[in-house]
């Protein structure tokens, strides 16, 4: 990388020494009603790498999007025409993990109002949510949800991410 004080400004992490998981996160910020700290989401995001145990190449994106954007990706890509939390596409091969991982501020600022949490704690638990989609993780039937969901929590408590972040 040329530039790593561009990149680093870019919300760029790239692979080397001081990252052994040889992961490169990208984080786009395409909304304003919440600030978004990359440097927090990134530690997140190589936590949860090493404590599920993958040390694969990996290259991650995340986008931090409106309700609107997230609505018309989910009825794009998904057929579902509302708003969702994470949605996380998947694209690498069985050597190398590729994955953009969309996460909407507007369902983390009304889920954490419902859930009485922060809206902190929600967003690190999207980022979780979407890194544990594109390791495998699934929450389309009752068991699978209840797996994904027991494996959040723990990271979650791992982490020392709290409900009042």
């Amino acid at each position: 990388m040329k530039n790593k004080s561009r990149a680093r400004k870019q919300g760029i992490l790239p692979a080397e020494k001081n990252n052994p998981l040889n992961l490169t996160i990208t984080i786009k910020n395409l909304q304003r009603s919440i600030p978004v700290d990359h440097g927090k989401i990134k530690e997140t995001a190589f936590k949860v790498f090493r404590k599920e145990g993958v040390y694969e190449k990996a290259a991650l994106s995340f986008f931090f999007v409106t309700d609107k954007k997230i609505r018309e990706l989910n009825l794009r890509y998904l057929g579902e025409d509302r708003p969702t939390d994470v949605i996380a596409f998947d694209s690498g091969s069985r050597d190398h993990i590729l994955a953009d991982i969309f996460i909407s501020t507007g369902r983390a600022v009304s889920q954490a109002a419902v859930f009485k949490t922060s809206v902190l704690y929600e967003l690190y638990l999207y980022v979780i949510h979407g890194i544990l989609h594109i390791l495998g993780y699934d929450d389309l039937c009752a068991k699978d949800r209840a797996v994904m969901r027991k494996r959040e929590k723990s990271l979650l408590k791992e982490l020392s991410i709290t409900r009042n972040i």
